[in-house]
């Protein structure tokens, strides 16, 4: 079937419901690599049952609506798919234990043009089932490269993400990524044998299995945080970045910072290969 705009706009999402323990909130750090400093306070808030924290990126492992592209109504081609841009605004802080409600939509899709592709941007909100409350919304900017040219009403472009500014960095934070990240954090709902097999590595392109891109994410908001949220009630409101290039579990992961009056600026690179992995990021701390 052929991609066709209205249906994949129109795409109806029930409600996901999902409960989740103590012991998911810290298996999902450690995915992360919190731990590898055990005498770190800063660490054992998101590891130790005593008092447990969320961290805050969880919430995007959460409330997903499944493989809902690969469903052939869709015309989406996926081996063509890309994740794009991630969004997270935290309305209230994700409880260390739960049920929580997500309720998924298309927001908008951009036509690219015929052999460029499409962007399909997706919203996910989550409810805490006991409260009612809005904990976060989530927003995903989807790349199908193989579904542009289609017909639809005009558009309006979206606003370009912020631009990286041309001084060096104020700070950065150096985190180095354990050969087995990604084994670890698919353990957190993610079972993509991308991140696993060697064979569906290779024959995806990759000279080994990579990291999961929310997992970078999570390690980027580990760096921006532990640089910047230096008053013990900060919490992290806002967080944002475009995805550029994989990671491999084994490499290090540099997050370079930049301050713009209430606004963070940021980007990760791996040492080792001088590769942007994340860029134009931004994210907002409330002291």
């Amino acid at each position: 079937m052929n991609f066709d705009y209205q249906t994949v706009l129109n795409w109806h999402f029930d409600d996901v419901e999902q409960s989740y323990s103590e012991k998911d909130s810290i298996l999902y750090a450690l995915g992360l690599g919190l731990g590898n400093d055990p005498d770190s306070l800063e660490q054992l808030k998101y590891l130790y049952e005593k008092q447990l924290q969320s961290f805050p990126t969880m919430a995007l492992i959460l409330g997903h609506p499944g493989a809902w592209m690969s469903n052939p109504k869709t015309g989406i081609d996926m081996l063509k798919v890309l994740h794009g841009d991630q969004h997270l605004e935290i309305h209230r802080e994700l409880p260390s234990h739960g049920t929580v409600v997500g309720q998924n939509k298309i927001i908008d899709i951009l036509d690219k043009g015929s052999g460029k592709g499409a962007l399909i941007l997706t919203q996910r909100q989550l409810f805490d089932k006991a409260t009612g409350d809005l904990l976060n919304t989530q927003k995903a900017l989807i790349f199908a490269r193989g579904n542009g040219g289609f017909e639809r009403p005009p558009q309006t472009p979206h606003a370009p993400p912020p631009s990286i500014p041309e001084h060096p960095a104020e700070s950065y934070q150096d985190i180095p990524i354990a050969p087995h990240a990604a084994l670890l954090y698919r353990l957190s709902g993610d079972y993509n044998p991308l991140h696993a097999d060697p064979k569906v590595a290779l024959k995806a392109g990759f000279k080994k299995p990579i990291l999961h891109g929310l997992a970078t994410f999570g390690i980027a908001a580990r760096a921006v945080l532990s640089s910047c949220a230096k008053q013990p009630t900060a919490r992290l409101t806002h967080f944002n970045a475009r995805f550029s290039s994989p990671v491999y579990p084994g490499e290090t992961l540099r997050t370079e910072i930049w301050r713009q009056q209430s606004k963070i600026i940021f980007r990760c690179k791996v040492l080792e290969r001088d590769q942007i992995v994340l860029n134009n990021g931004t994210a907002q701390i409330a002291q």
